[in-house]
C-alpha cells in the first residue's frame, strides 16, 4: 500500500481538478430539451421577428386618410368586405374607403396603413362605424422590428432559460448547439455499506454518498450512473469501471485514507491516479488523475467530506466542462454568532445558517455530521492562517441555497 504522497492547498487542488475534467462536446439537442444548457455556438435568426407586418389589436385595417374625420358623435361608416383572422395566408388587398376586420397577430393587408381598435368602433361585421381617427402606423407591428433576418439573437456561452428558449423557437430553431451533459460514473465503496431498504446488521451503515453525488451531478445538468455493491476487490473494481466506457469522469467516495482495506487506493495507485492530502477540514484525503483515459476524482468517504469537497473541487470543474462561465457559489460576509476554532494550516469550512447580517454554525466540525449539512444553507470559510474566530467577527460565507 502506497501512502499519501503529496500535500496541496485548497486553491492548488481546485486548479488540478479543473484541468483534469475536459470540456464536453457541443451537440445538437431539441430546443425543448435545452433548459439550463449552455450554448456552444451563436444562434442566427433565419427569419425576421415578426416575419410580416401584423396587427397589434383586434380591430379594423384601414387607410388612415379614410377615417381622418371620424369622431365619437360623427362616425365614418365603411363597408367590411373581408375578415382576417390570425393565421390567414391568402391576404386580400384593402381597397380605398373600405375596412377589413382583423384580429391580433393577423397580417396587415396591402393598402392598409393603420389599425382602428375595435373599442373605437361599433364592432360591425358587414359595415363598421369608426368613431376615432388614427395616424398612419397605429397598432401595426412592423416586420423585423424585434429581430432582423440574419441577426444574432443568442450568443455562445448563454445559459438557456425559458425566455431564451422561447426566442429560439420564435425564430424557428427546432434544435440548438449546446454543451452535452457531462456523464459521471459514481462509485461508492465499503464492505460496511448497505443499500437503503435492506436490513442492517451490527457494524453496517446505509450507503448515502452515491445518492448525494448523483443528485449533485444531476442538479447542475450532468448525468450520473451509479455503481452499487462493488466489492472491496481490485479486479472487480477495475471490471466495474471498464464496463462503462462512455463515462466522462469517474467519481469515487471512500477508500482513500491511509489505513488498510482502502480498495480505491489499491485499485488506482500506480495506474495514473495520485493520492494526497489537501490542507482542508473536513475532507483532507483526496485522489485524482486518470485511469487509462478516464479522469478520476476520488473523494473521502465520510459524508460531509464527500459533500463539501464535491462542492469545492468537482462541482466547479463539471460546470466549466459544460460551458458555464459562472461556476462558483455566491459569496457574502456576515457576523458569526459564536466562537470558532480551526486547525492551523488548514482551510476550515463550517456548516451554518445565514439570517440577515449574522451567521450561526450548525453542528460541529466533524465530517460524519450529515444532518447538520442538510440543515445548512451556507458554509463559513476560515482561512488557513486563522485558528480562532471570536463571536461577532466578520466571516466569509459561501451560499449553498
Amino acid at each position: 500500500m502506497q501512502g499519501v504522497t503529496t500535500s496541496l492547498s485548497v486553491d492548488d487542488y481546485r486548479a488540478r481538478i479543473a484541468s483534469l475534467v475536459p470540456p464536453a462536446p457541443v451537440v445538437l439537442l431539441p430546443t425543448d430539451e435545452c433548459l439550463g444548457r449552455v450554448l456552444g455556438a451563436d444562434v442566427v435568426a433565419p427569419v425576421a421577428l415578426p416575419p410580416f407586418d401584423n396587427s397589434a389589436m383586434d380591430g379594423y385595417a384601414v387607410r388612415a386618410a379614410d377615417v381622418a374625420g371620424a369622431e365619437r358623435h360623427a362616425a365614418v361608416a365603411l363597408p367590411v368586405p373581408v375578415d382576417i383572422p390570425a393565421g390567414r395566408t391568402d391576404i386580400v388587398p384593402l381597397l380605398p374607403s373600405t375596412a377589413h376586420r382583423i384580429m391580433t397577430g393577423a397580417p396587415v393587408p396591402p393598402g392598409a396603413d393603420a389599425i382602428v381598435k375595435v373599442e373605437d368602433t361599433d364592432g360591425g361585421v358587414e359595415r363598421v362605424a369608426v368613431r376615432a381617427p388614427v395616424e398612419p402606423g397605429t397598432h401595426i407591428r412592423r416586420a423585423g422590428e424585434d429581430v432582423a433576418e440574419g441577426a444574432t439573437v443568442l450568443r455562445a456561452g448563454t445559459v438557456l432559460g425559458a425566455a431564451q428558449l422561447s426566442l429560439a423557437a420564435a425564430v424557428g430553431r427546432a434544435e440548438l448547439p449546446v454543451y452535452r451533459p457531462v456523464r459521471v460514473l459514481v462509485l461508492s465503496t465499503g464492505t460496511e455499506l448497505v443499500v437503503p431498504g435492506n436490513p442492517l446488521l451490527h457494524g453496517q451503515i446505509y450507503e448515502s454518498n452515491s445518492v448525494l453525488l448523483a443528485a449533485a451531478v444531476r442538479e447542475i445538468g450532468g448525468t450520473a450512473t451509479v455503481l452499487r455493491a462493488v466489492p472491496d476487490d481490485v479486479e472487480q473494481f477495475h471490471a466495474a469501471v471498464k464496463a462503462h466506457p462512455d463515462a466522462d469522469v469517474l467519481v469515487t467516495s471512500g477508500g482513500v485514507s491511509a489505513g488498510a482495506y482502502e480498495v480505491v487506493k489499491d485499485a488506482l495507485t500506480g495506474r495514473g491516479v495520485e493520492f494526497m492530502r489537501v490542507a482542508i477540514q473536513p475532507g483532507g484525503p483526496q485522489g485524482s488523475g486518470r485511469f487509462g483515459e478516464l479522469p478520476v476524482v476520488s473523494l473521502p468517504g465520510n459524508p460531509v467530506s464527500t459533500a463539501l469537497t464535491f462542492e469545492l473541487f468537482l462541482r466547479p470543474a463539471l460546470l466549466s466542462a459544460m460551458g458555464h462561465a459562472e461556476v462558483d457559489r455566491p459569496r457574502t460576509r456576515a457576523a458569526v454568532t459564536e466562537d470558532l476554532r480551526s486547525p492551523a494550516g488548514k482551510r476550515q469550512y463550517r456548516r451554518a445558517r445565514l439570517d440577515g447580517s449574522s451567521v450561526t454554525p450548525v453542528g460541529g466540525p466533524g465530517s460524519h455530521l450529515l444532518a447538520s449539512f442538510a440543515a445548512s444553507d451556507c458554509l463559513i470559510e476560515v482561512p488557513e492562517d486563522v485558528t480562532e474566530v471570536p463571536a461577532g467577527a466578520d466571516v466569509e460565507i459561501l451560499l449553498l441555497r
